[in-house]
């Protein structure tokens, strides 16, 4: 063995491990085992294993089942990791064996190495702590990566809900700064009758909180931890006191709000909280996609598209056409949103794919749950700050285009039957007439109601255009 390299044994035999390395033989297995994307883990999918393995040690020194000594190494070692002082001893692909055992061995042996290091141990020799039998003490992988998962998404949850409200009251803002702006609304991309801009962004401020409330609602199901089901949901190996302490130390280390698990038998067979879970976030992502493809469409131009609304240029739009600008953070959401998609069509089928007594499809589970909300939280704050704060309205072309809608006819259609309104309207478009002016011009209705009848601030809010006078004749 050269000095760079240090053997090790399990099960399987011995194997050189890099000498530097905190993690051992096990996770070197993996890495020889599972070179397939080139991604370390994320790191809320490491921070949550050690916050399990921390709130195990306190747990287990409590009941005395490990001594203080080695107990206290472990948090201490554990406590270096969430400092981010070790970050680049977490290396298992996230596409690995079932289950997440490597992941878990991983987090196991650079603890157990590094509590050994601080009691004058040497990195390998797994004296006195042991990865197994003192760092994975009365857990499993089978019990602690679905409780990962369960952690980890809890704690991103707030900086995307955060984001989220911040991109939400963004779009509501510019709902009341735009109300007064009436503007064309399109319907099948066609001609519909008239809207204010302000109403649009406040719809999409609603489209947001209702998909907020239903990411919050389905988090809400994540709270409840299986952890101290051990093998098959059973607790072999575990003391009665174990679940009951292992919420209450893992609540002050996250600061979350957890529940004992009522049946770890269910919460290791099912994945079904996790999956419910990502679908949410898909949904907040179809409602987020929809917005950045409305604010695409309406600031298309500036020449030859409706130019409704400006958008902040962040950079130049082409290699070719001087002056060219995009709507580059929109085009990204909507790619960031097609990756949510994906992500949650692996979730599903990855939770559909559990037998018996557990789920061995966890680490991509995992994986793509986090990243969805890692892209989504940061995707949100971008378009927040880089686009809609800055939204500006192009008031002259929302009332260009308003007045020359073919659907202005709708408005007649009380008054002069849907057959008549539907041959103005056709008219208006091969005649190059605006509705207002045909109707004067055709004597539609008496001069002094026309303006009643095509208020176009009215045609925005319930009510029947004309109000009393409206009447078909004969009707």
């Amino acid at each position: 063995m050269s000095d760079a390299f240090r053997t090790e044994k399990d099960p399987l035999g011995p194997l050189d491990v890099p000498a530097d390395a905190l993690y051992g033989v096990q996770t070197m297995r993996a890495r020889q085992n599972f070179p397939i994307s080139g991604l370390k883990p994320l790191w809320p999918f490491v921070q949550a294993q050690v916050w399990i393995k921390k709130a195990a040690a306190l747990t287990h020194k409590e009941t005395g089942r490990l001594d203080a000594k080695s107990a206290d190494a472990i948090v201490a070692a554990a406590d270096e990791v969430l400092a981010r002082q070790h970050d680049a001893h977490f290396v298992v692909d996230p596409y690995q064996a079932g289950a997440g055992t490597s992941h878990n061995m991983n987090v196991n042996e650079v603890l157990a190495n590094r509590a050994n290091e601080l009691l004058g141990g040497k990195r390998g020799e797994y004296k006195p702590v042991h990865p197994n039998d003192h760092v994975n003490m009365a857990q499993s992988t089978n019990d602690t990566i679905p409780t990962n998962i369960r952690l980890a998404a809890l704690g991103q949850l707030g900086a995307l809900v955060g984001a989220f409200e911040g991109l939400r009251d963004a779009l509501a803002a510019k709902g009341r700064e735009f109300d007064h702006i009436v503007k064309a609304g399109r319907t099948h991309l066609q001609d519909a009758m008239p809207i204010r801009l302000g109403q649009e962004f406040t719809a999409y401020a609603g489209s947001m909180d209702r998909a907020l409330r239903r990411v919050k609602e389905a988090a809400d199901y994540l709270r409840d931890l299986g952890i101290g089901g051990s093998a098959v949901g059973t607790g072999v190996t575990v003391e009665k006191e174990y679940p009951a302490l292992m919420n209450k130390h893992l609540k002050a280390i996250t600061g979350l709000e957890l529940r004992v698990g009522e049946d770890r038998i269910q919460l290791m067979q099912s994945m079904g909280d996790a999956a419910a879970f990502s679908a949410t976030l898909r949904g907040l992502a179809i409602d987020l996609s929809k917005i950045a493809s409305d604010l695409r469409l309406m600031v298309m131009g500036p020449r030859t598209g409706i130019d409704e609304i400006k958008l902040p240029a962040v950079q130049p739009g082409s290699s070719i056409m001087p002056g060219k600008i995009n709507p580059s953070i929109p085009e990204m959401v909507n790619q960031v949103c097609f990756q949510v998609m994906g992500c949650d069509t692996t979730v599903a089928i990855a939770s559909e794919h559990g037998q018996l007594e557990l789920n061995v499809m966890m680490p991509v589970i995992a994986h793509n749950v986090l990243l969805s909300m890692q892209i989504l939280t940061s995707t949100a704050t971008v378009l927040t700050e880089k686009t809609v704060q800055g939204i500006e309205a192009n008031e002259e072309m929302c009332a260009y285009w308003v007045e020359r809608s073919a659907a202005l006819a709708t408005a007649l259609m009380p008054h002069i039957g849907y057959a008549k309104a539907a041959e103005l309207s056709k008219k208006s478009v091969a005649e190059g007439v605006l509705i207002r002016d045909m109707v004067k011009r055709d004597q539609l209705l008496p001069a002094e109601q026309i303006d009643e009848v095509l208020d176009l601030r009215k045609m925005t809010e319930i009510g029947v255009p004309g109000g009393a006078h409206a009447m078909v004749a004969g009707g």
